[in-house]
């Protein structure tokens, strides 16, 4: 069950310290009932007991007008009397001293913008403040304190300010529609001032191209190109074979051919001689 009752109160923590911007440490505004409860319980040291509940440490304050009513209420409250004493004060620009309730509810005001937890057992008093946004509520049960949830209106205030900062106010739509307009007029004579600049730039371009062409005309200088093209080179001659000459090719085609002709004519040449005739010499001797 205290595990679950620190998760409830870290969430609710939370809650607070997102939607309205509380940070720590936390300044905790105390009536007399509430400082009457934690003697009559006690739960003491108070601060101690209220920063293990909220998890972060905290700054305990009381008013004026909550030390006076202690101090009408007699004798029976004399010990809350010494202890709210022992607290920090907080203004409350009162004259006349006033209800405890009626003085904090003039401190927390419309909004809480001092951004105080308040600790009550008055159950009308934190009926009243579950009604202001961004009021924490804090009260006793015999010997633990416990750290109330927001309240439905609380929730509703939140969810329906997340909704107003989603869309633009009518000042805001003023505002860029203005804005937007001023854009509009600076982008247009930035762009007349450019196109004038390029009309500037084209005239002194054609006034130097024609003082160009008539200074060439007089001068009798044709135009010719600044830089010469590269034409595109042939192989080196050292490095290439030489052709062979058609007149030495059929001039060796010739001494072959006439090569060729004196072998068949040596061979055609060549006597045979007949053994008969060798024959007829040898019987006759």
């Amino acid at each position: 069950m205290k595990v679950k009752k620190q998760k409830r109160h870290r969430k609710t923590v939370r809650f607070f310290t997102a939607c309205f911007g509380f940070r720590q440490p936390y300044k905790v505004i105390c009536d007399g009932t509430f400082v009457h409860h934690l003697i009559e319980n006690g739960i003491t040291p108070a601060d101690q007991a209220l920063s293990n509940t909220l998890a972060a440490p905290v700054k305990l304050f009381t008013t004026k007008c909550v030390i006076e009513e202690l101090k009408r209420l007699g004798q029976s409250q004399s010990e809350a009397l010494e202890a709210a004493h022992k607290l920090t004060v907080a203004r409350c620009d009162h004259d006349k001293r006033k209800s405890a309730d009626v003085c904090i509810m003039d401190i927390i005001g419309e909004k809480n913008s001092e951004h105080f937890f308040v600790a009550t057992q008055d159950v009308d008093l934190r009926k009243k403040l579950q009604e202001v946004p961004g009021v924490p509520l804090i009260f006793g049960l015999r010997n633990a304190l416990f750290l109330e949830p927001p309240s439905a209106f609380q929730r509703q205030f939140v969810k329906a300010s997340e909704e107003g900062r989603s869309h633009m106010t009518e000042s805001e739509y003023k505002m860029l529609k203005k804005r937007a307009k001023n854009l509009l007029e600076t982008e247009q004579t930035r762009d007349s001032s450019n196109e004038n600049e390029d009309l500037e730039d084209q005239k002194l371009e054609m006034q130097t191209v024609e003082r160009k062409h008539n200074t060439t005309k007089g001068l009798g200088v044709k135009d010719r190109p600044q830089f010469k093209r590269k034409k595109a080179k042939g192989p080196n001659p050292l490095s290439c074979k030489k052709k062979k000459s058609s007149h030495n090719q059929s001039r060796v085609s010739g001494k072959g051919s006439e090569e060729g002709n004196d072998t068949v004519r040596s061979r055609s040449r060549k006597r045979k001689r007949s053994r008969v005739g060798k024959n007829a010499v040898q019987t006759e001797s």
